[in-house]
């Protein structure tokens, strides 16, 4: 039989190495900040920073990102990804340069929150782009590098951020962000086309506007319980308010004639099941970066630089494993290639269980490569049976929802799991810091970092109570990673039961059946 002619765009590869420059800039960010915590908390070196507001300088970022991250994807499908990339790159720049020269805490928040509008516009229309230029053919090779490139900015962020704290002040982990996007800017300008859905029909208002009110609703709760404890009212109130939100937009999607997110997607494996595994690998990853960076610059005392180097083995197994898990999903299948990934991520959380502070260097190098290996082979193929599910034209629905799902599942994993660590080490430090003044007592219970700033004027006592938050900072740990692994070992379930075998991961290029027609004409 005659191979068909290849309908991929002309230059393809050059588009999507300018699509992974465009990706790596938003999410080596975040990254990037991790390294930078204890810099900024310094009243000297940094803008004394509180634990709280170091809190709220990653998630302001994160609130406005997931909760625009699907009206973005849906408007740039309508009115052009070329044009929402551009305006994405040229705010995410600006952002960056006011977040270098803040001076204060509150500033650096709200800038941190103008560069959550601009992520959003750039991160799911990178996606819906590659589905677009390249061949069904093609496309699970090209979105297996683009999950690399998501791996590879997680990793080498500590790294750039690191050496940069080093030789230059903190304002530069945001300031080299500029440069990349002035690049990026031109480039995306000469190379990438102009795409959109050509039937897009009438706008959801409505469904837009509920779909952040509730995404924005359940990320601040989730956030603010993460802080306080979800048992407050404003997280009660605000979670679960926005759950009702997000219920009704389900209902009004599942009723509207033009549905911004045609609900009945969900009824189909080959999309439900990889949203679920990419969230629940981002619950338990994220949770696990985000207590690795103490771990690593507290308990064991490294660099900024040295912690960024210990994950560097992450990025390898990105780059050696995601652009390769597409032949591996065309050989073994979906269900096999996700449930060793999610296999893989849950051994590496179980290998965090045995983790102490005398840990050899090469267990946790060869932990994070487990890691790394787990999550290339979970992002592309799960990634790539979302987007099969949907026809080209509606590409940037399924970007958004998978890239939503992540960020939500990120900030659930941060805020769960860190409520975990830190009720755990409070429990475990209040019998060592009874005797010390209330105020200074408190911030010692708070977290390990705030052990570390009191212990730094308690002189010889200071070394004790170091002790104690260290061997109360492991244990929290332990039952953080454990809770974690927990959490992945329902996915590699899921994984089984639903998601597609070899015979139907092989056979992507057709979008879900019900899918293609109904789809074009309800926009």
């Amino acid at each position: 039989m005659e191979q068909s002619a290849n309908t991929g765009h002309p230059r393809r590869w050059a588009i999507l190495g300018v699509l992974v420059v465009s990706l790596l800039v938003v999410v080596l960010d975040n990254t990037v900040l991790n390294v930078a915590l204890r810099t900024l908390a310094d009243p000297v070196h940094g803008l004394g920073t509180t634990q709280s507001e170091l809190e709220w300088a990653i998630n302001s970022y994160t609130l406005v990102f997931a909760g625009l991250l699907f009206s973005f994807g849906v408007l740039g499908d309508r009115f052009g990804r070329k044009r929402f990339l551009l305006v994405g790159l040229a705010l995410f720049g600006l952002a960056s340069l006011l977040s270098a020269y803040a001076h204060s805490p509150a500033q650096l928040i709200g800038a941190r929150a103008l560069m959550g509008v601009g992520g959003a516009a750039i991160m799911p229309v990178t996606l819906s782009i590659i589905s677009n230029v390249f061949d069904p053919r093609e496309r699970g090779k090209a979105i297996g590098v683009w999950s690399g490139a998501v791996g590879l900015a997680i990793a080498i962020g500590p790294i750039l951020g690191g050496t940069l704290l080093e030789h230059f002040w903190w304002g530069s982990v945001f300031l080299i962000n500029v440069p990349v996007v002035i690049v990026g800017l031109i480039a995306v300008a000469l190379l990438v086309p102009e795409s959109r859905n050509p039937r897009p029909g009438r706008i959801d208002i409505l469904g837009v506007l509920m779909s952040v009110v509730g995404l924005v609703g359940l990320t601040y709760g989730i956030i603010k319980g993460g802080e306080d404890g979800f048992g407050q009212p404003e997280v009660l109130i605000t979670g679960l308010g926005g759950l009702a939100v997000l219920a009704a937009f389900v209902w009004h999607e599942s009723r509207v004639a033009f549905p911004s997110l045609d609900v009945r997607l969900f009824k189909s494996p080959r999309f439900s099941a990889p949203i679920a595994a990419i969230g629940l690998t981002f619950f338990a990853s994220m949770g696990v970066f985000f207590f690795s960076s103490f771990y690593l610059q507290l308990v064991r005392d490294y660099s900024p630089l040295q912690t960024g180097l210990l994950f560097l083995p992450f990025a390898i197994a990105q780059l050696i494993f995601a652009p390769r898990s597409h032949a591996m999903v065309q050989r073994f299948g979906a269900k096999a290639v996700t449930a060793t990934g999610l296999s893989l991520v849950t051994l590496s959380l179980i290998g965090f269980v045995f983790v102490d502070a005398q840990t050899a260097v090469w267990f946790l190098l060869l932990d994070f490569f487990v890691q790394g290996v787990g999550m290339a082979n979970i992002m592309a193929p799960a990634t790539e049976s979302i987007m099969s599910a949907l026809p080209r034209e509606k590409a940037g629905v399924g970007s958004a929802v998978s890239n939503t799902i992540r960020q939500v599942s990120s900030a659930l994993g941060i805020a769960i799991l860190g409520s975990i660590l830190a009720a755990v080490y409070r429990g475990q430090i209040e019998p060592t810091t009874t005797a010390l003044p209330g105020p200074i007592r408190e911030v010692a219970n708070e977290s390990i970092s705030g052990a570390y700033g009191v212990a730094s004027g308690a002189g010889a006592a200071g070394n004790n109570l170091i002790a104690a938050a260290n061997d109360a900072f492991m244990t929290a740990m332990h039952w953080a990673a454990g809770g974690g692994a927990i959490i992945l070992a329902v996915g590699i379930v899921a994984a089984l039961v639903w998601m597609p075998g070899r015979q139907a991961g092989a056979d992507h290029v057709q979008p879900v059946e019900v899918e293609a027609e109904e789809l074009a004409t309800a926009g």
